[in-house]
This record gives C-alpha cells, sequence and structure tokens, in this order.
C-alpha cells in the first residue's frame, strides 16, 4: 500500500494510493469521518471501503483531511475539507488519464463532503454515501443531484438518526434521471460494529458491480 503525499490547498496531504495494472481502470476516493472526532483515513469503514473498491478493480486513494496524520493545515469547518476532497481527485486524476468511470465514497463527515464533491465535479459517475449525517448537514445543496448512488445506513443508528436518513433519500428519490439506492441494516449502529461491517460491504460491492455492469449515471 503506497504511502503518497500530494499538494493540497493548505499544504501536504497524506494518503494511501492503491493502483491497478489496467491503465483505464475505473477511480475512487474515500472520504473519513470527522476529523475532530478522531476521523483518519485509517478508521475501519473507510479502510474496508478502500479494499472493497480495489477488489473491485478500481484504482483507489484514500487520504487525511487537513490537520489529520501528516496532512497539512488545520480543520476548518467542512470548506478546506472539500477543497482537500478536489484536490484530492486532480492528483487521482493526473496519474490515471484514461478512466471511464470515477467514483466517490465517503462515511459521515465524508459523507457530507463526498455528496457537496459530487455537486462540483460532474466526471463522477457513482457515489456510496455511509451514515450520512443528514441531521447534522444540511444536504439540500443536492438540488438536483447529478449522478445515481447508494445510501447506507444502520438502523440503529444513534449519531446520524434513520428517520433523517430516510427523509433525505425521500427529497432525492423526487428527482428524475438518476436512481438513489436506499439500503438500511438491520441492527446496525453509525459504525456498523462486528458482523454489521460484513453486510455493507456486502451491500457495497453488489451495487457498484451491477452499476458497473449497467454503465448508466
Amino acid at each position: 500500500m503506497p504511502e503518497v503525499i500530494f499538494p493540497g490547498p493548505e499544504g501536504r496531504l497524506e494518503g494511501r494510493y492503491h493502483p491497478q495494472k489496467e491503465k483505464d481502470a475505473p477511480i475512487a476516493i474515500v472520504l473519513h469521518p470527522h476529523p475532530q472526532f478522531g476521523g483518519t483515513m485509517n478508521n475501519k469503514v473507510v479502510y474496508n471501503l478502500h479494499y472493497a473498491f480495489y477488489n473491485m478493480g478500481f484504482t483507489v486513494l484514500r487520504f487525511n483531511f487537513r490537520g489529520v496524520g501528516r496532512s497539512q493545515g488545520e480543520y476548518d469547518q467542512g470548506v478546506g475539507e472539500l477543497s482537500d476532497a478536489a484536490s484530492a481527485l486532480d492528483y487521482l486524476q493526473s496519474m490515471n488519464n484514461n478512466s471511464k468511470h470515477c467514483w466517490v465514497a465517503g462515511f459521515s463527515f465524508g459523507a457530507w463532503i463526498g455528496m457537496q464533491l459530487l455537486m462540483r465535479r460532474p466526471e463522477i459517475t457513482g457515489f456510496i454515501s455511509v451514515s450520512p449525517p443528514a441531521n447534522m448537514y444540511d444536504f439540500s445543496f443536492l438540488a438536483p443531484c447529478p449522478s445515481s448512488g447508494l445510501i447506507i445506513n444502520g438502523s440503529s443508528d444513534r449519531v446520524a438518526p434513520p428517520a433523517d436518513t430516510t427523509a433525505l433519500v425521500g427529497k432525492l428519490h423526487e428527482q428524475k434521471g438518476i436512481t438513489i439506492t436506499h439500503n438500511e441494516v438491520e441492527g446496525a449502529d453509525h459504525f456498523f460494529q462486528d458482523r454489521h461491517m460484513d453486510t455493507l460491504m456486502t451491500d457495497v460491492t453488489d451495487y457498484v458491480k451491477r452499476r458497473l455492469t449497467e454503465n448508466t449515471r
């Protein structure tokens, strides 16, 4: 797993980059949870998402937002973190110009950042949003949501209550031209502890594989 350091808006950003041999392999970035609550690129959900994408043939990058690990800068309320994510995507694309598919996956705070990145970057063809904190952050910028994706949460999530996630999905379902798939993992908490992690990764893998064969947005 090569460690990489690449330029961000506030200095260097630290990441883990996992390329495929195929030059036209699809690419994905994975975004970690809240920096002020212990979120890093080595979070269990983020780590597992990274390998799930890699095992499906993606070239993958996960990284630490500013002020986390060896990444320079300091926490910036999500504004700077969105710029970090854009820089990470630039870096990933610069080394993979032939890629036909580009995905973004995020967990919790990272899901919020990932959905904003989606709005800015039309080349993103799909997204995975795990435990999006719809109770804490405003997702109304998703109007319209530019590409189809999977929103997945646990039925026992006390950090981001399922009712708020369901309401978010309901709003997105009203939009035409895209399909939002919503899975709720029975009994799982915000962090998908124990056996729920396997269910999460199976759901993500099944969804992404299906989308890759359909070639739709």
